[in-house]
């Protein structure tokens, strides 16, 4: 099911939700990813409109639905764009949809419309959901693929294809599109994606962000095989949907000990340390998950830094306040 806050409990630290809104948010309603360019992506404005929606802030859920509106979902299909640029013109840089930004997209308007009685918001949703489905669920065998994008991922795309991306399993969104769409294929996603993982750890391996299916999981060819920015979602997703049972954390576990790092799938050695609070807060929730430690005091607190840590801060903070306030 989706995250939905009761009221009862607020989702964030008093005051979290507007440093984030106003350093990356602006007034048109476009989230900037602040270390990569300065762009706006499908993803970032996904994830501003689910904050915004935990947040209950009505209005610049608006906004930023009006940006997303306008300027991403532009697309024959009825999907959103994943680039726009600041700095080029047109601001469309790539046209390709990004899935887990639909995914998102979708989650948030589900969302809104549910909370602030918004029939508008949940139909946007429910084509978002239905749009996505029909480019971008590939049954090969027994599993449905989430394919990344409707173009460049497939076997007529690439000789390792079909390739996959492992962290745009957002798996607390699948059993909302059920509802919205009656469409049972995503629970069919929902369970290829969770078989994944789990081929991926019976393998000693953790997931690398992009990964051939063509026969059993691997490293796709042409990206770096590693645990990296995008795939340190994956136990934050787990954790989001109650999926977090210890055997499938362990790993990430394992992998964090010495500390939160981008990981070398091969040989399990970190790369890059990551010492952002809003990556060492997804270790700690972790073990508040697993073994109920408490969440260190100094990640309990909210102060942003660059839009990406600062936004997985706040949706563990959203989740864990929700989920697990013991270990608050």
């Amino acid at each position: 099911m989706m995250m939905l806050t009761s009221g009862a409990q607020a989702a964030f630290p008093d005051g979290a939700w507007e440093l984030y809104r106003q350093k990356f948010v602006t007034p048109e309603g476009r989230v900037i990813d602040d270390a990569n360019g300065g762009i706006s992506h499908s993803e970032s404005q996904g994830y501003g409109l689910l904050l915004a929606c935990l947040a209950g802030d009505r209005s610049s859920f608006a906004r930023i639905f009006g940006f997303t509106r306008t300027e991403l979902l532009i697309r024959d299909d009825g999907l959103a764009a994943w680039r726009w640029d600041p700095k080029a013109s047109p601001h469309v840089t790539d046209i390709n949809n990004a899935s887990d930004g639909d995914l998102l997209i979708a989650e948030a308007l589900g969302c809104a419309g549910t909370r602030w009685n918004m029939p508008a918001y949940t139909t946007a949703a429910r084509q978002i959901a239905r749009s996505l489905a029909k480019v971008a669920l590939l049954r090969r065998g027994s599993e449905t693929w989430l394919m990344p994008g409707a173009a460049g991922f497939a076997e007529k795309d690439r000789p390792d294809g079909p390739v996959v991306n492992p962290s745009y399993w957002v798996f607390e969104v699948f059993p909302a599109l059920v509802q919205l769409t009656g469409d049972q294929n995503w629970m069919q996603v929902h369970a290829s994606g969770l078989r994944l993982l789990d081929t991926l750890a019976k393998a000693k391996m953790l997931p690398p962000e992009w990964v051939s299916v063509r026969g059993p999981p691997k490293p796709a060819e042409g990206f770096p095989a590693q645990f990296g920015y995008n795939a340190i979602r994956i136990p934050l997703y787990l954790m989001r949907a109650g999926l977090a049972d210890k055997a499938r954390i362990e790993p990430f576990r394992q992998a964090w000990a010495g500390g939160t790092a981008v990981i070398d799938v091969r040989t399990g050695k970190p790369v890059e340390p990551l010492p952002d609070p809003g990556y060492r807060i997804l270790a700690a929730a972790m073990a508040c998950v697993v073994d109920k430690t408490a969440i260190p005091a100094d990640l309990r607190t909210f102060q942003p830094t660059a839009y990406y840590p600062s936004t997985l801060h706040l949706l563990s903070l959203s989740m864990l306040r929700e989920r697990y306030p013991q270990c608050m």
